[in-house]
């Protein structure tokens, strides 16, 4: 009885927290794509590489393991929204001076894609082979450090 009651309560939260105010709303462009799903969308500054990189490698990770569209949009097409930032569907998951500060990570948008039920690839792809793997964690440190 009472794994019944600790279940049920933690579904009853779920609706709380898809409409808490962290999760803010905002009129995000494509949001859902022509077959009903809610798109993962990126906000990069303008021009490309402008403290934007991290949240691309996430955007890169995202797409080897999870099956869901993701558009990138650069802030000259949206200047309404805050960039950097991350959103899915029109539900705002990190934004510059407000989540996180726009920083999103693999583990962030995972645990929103895991809760929103989507669906993951039959076979994870090439960055989670080890060789590719190792030079891409290589390719992300020497952008973090500036190419020194």
């Amino acid at each position: 009885m009472r794994t019944l009651f600790i279940t049920s309560l933690i579904l009853l939260s779920a609706p709380v927290w898809a409409q808490s105010p962290a999760q803010t709303t905002l009129s995000v462009p494509g949001a859902i794509d022509a077959a009903g799903r809610m798109v993962l969308t990126f906000v990069n500054k303008d021009p490309p590489g402008q403290r934007c990189n991290n949240n691309l490698q996430v955007a890169s990770e995202i797409a080897n393991a999870y099956r869901l569209p993701i558009q990138l949009l650069p802030a000259s097409l949206v200047p309404h929204l805050p960039a950097p930032s991350v959103f899915y569907g029109s539900r705002m998951i990190a934004a510059d001076s407000a989540d996180h500060n726009g920083m999103s990570s693999f583990q962030m948008v995972a645990d929103v894609l895991d809760l929103e039920g989507v669906p993951k690839q039959a076979k994870p792809g090439l960055l989670f082979q080890d060789k590719v793997r190792k030079e891409y964690e290589d390719l992300r440190g020497a952008i973090r450090s500036g190419g020194k």
